[in-house]
């Protein structure tokens, strides 16, 4: 899938949600360092989401790790063709660590669902 493609993708998705009321609290773009880090502090509003993605090259380990201020719903997935591929989901949890081996030429995305009623603060690491 090109980049083209998966922007595109990523915006009829936000439309839609726009349209349902459930808008994303947050869709952020990896912006790795030269040392191939990233890092993001976010606050996910009630009811809302944190959306975290970019494209990935098969075979690459990402370790990544998160914290947050209360437990939510994490996952990370991908597309294939109308499908979506989740190497990694957990629920009502407010840490997290682990490491993906990419397991093919994709756009990935770190996801979380606040289902509470307040603001969550949310730290996120991702290493190369």
């Amino acid at each position: 899938m090109n980049r083209t493609h998966t922007q595109r993708m990523g915006a009829v998705l936000a439309l839609s949600l726009l349209a349902s009321g459930a808008a994303k609290a947050e869709l952020v773009n990896i912006a790795w360092n030269g040392a191939g880090h990233f890092e993001k502090t976010v606050s996910v509003n009630p009811g809302k989401f944190a959306e975290v993605c970019g494209k990935l090259t098969k075979g690459q380990v990402i370790v990544w790790s998160f914290t947050s201020s209360a437990a939510m719903n994490f996952n990370i997935h991908y597309h294939e063709g109308k499908s979506v591929v989740f190497p990694s989901k957990l629920d009502a949890v407010a840490a997290g660590e682990d490491k993906l081996l990419v397991p093919l030429d994709q756009g990935y995305c770190w996801m979380w669902s606040n289902k509470t009623d307040k603001p969550v603060e949310l730290k996120l690491m991702l290493q190369k």
